[in-house]
């Protein structure tokens, strides 16, 4: 019994601190996206249940740019809602030039959006100047 419950407090810690490979260009806040636990063979199960009682997050699939016919950069971000419910967050996209240095524009803003339960959802951005050259992007539980 007690070689069992070592095996699993062992298989839990990995699956704890095993990471994901992200794209370090989209910081998801701690609130807003999922943790690796539901992934984990032995903990899926309770995870699950607990999903089902509490939600789970967002998480993020894929962050793609583009230059756009018109020499502006384009950003889509493919994510999904793990969740049951679905999550209102908020995210604000800041667009970076040769140097690493944020362009100052109005668009720089927190925008609201939701993701559905249980689906995917879709983000997309234009940089306001075509100098831009990166991006980065973080999100924040929605206010109020």
């Amino acid at each position: 019994m007690r070689l069992i419950l070592k095996a699993l407090l062992v298989l839990m810690t990995i699956g704890l601190f095993s990471c994901q490979q992200q794209n370090n260009r989209v910081i998801m806040a701690e609130d807003v996206r999922s943790d690796d636990l539901g992934t984990n063979i032995v903990t899926k199960p309770i995870i699950h249940a607990f999903s089902w009682i509490i939600g789970e997050g967002v998480e993020i699939d894929r962050a793609v740019t583009f230059v756009n016919k018109d020499g502006f950069m384009q950003l889509e971000v493919a994510g999904h809602n793990r969740a049951f419910n679905p999550i209102r967050f908020e995210y604000k996209v800041e667009w970076l030039d040769e140097n690493g240095m944020v362009i100052d524009s109005a668009t720089n803003k927190w925008l609201l959006t939701s993701a559905p339960a249980k689906a995917p959802f879709a983000i997309k951005a234009v940089a306001p100047r075509t100098d831009a050259v990166n991006f980065r992007m973080n999100t924040r539980k929605a206010q109020g």
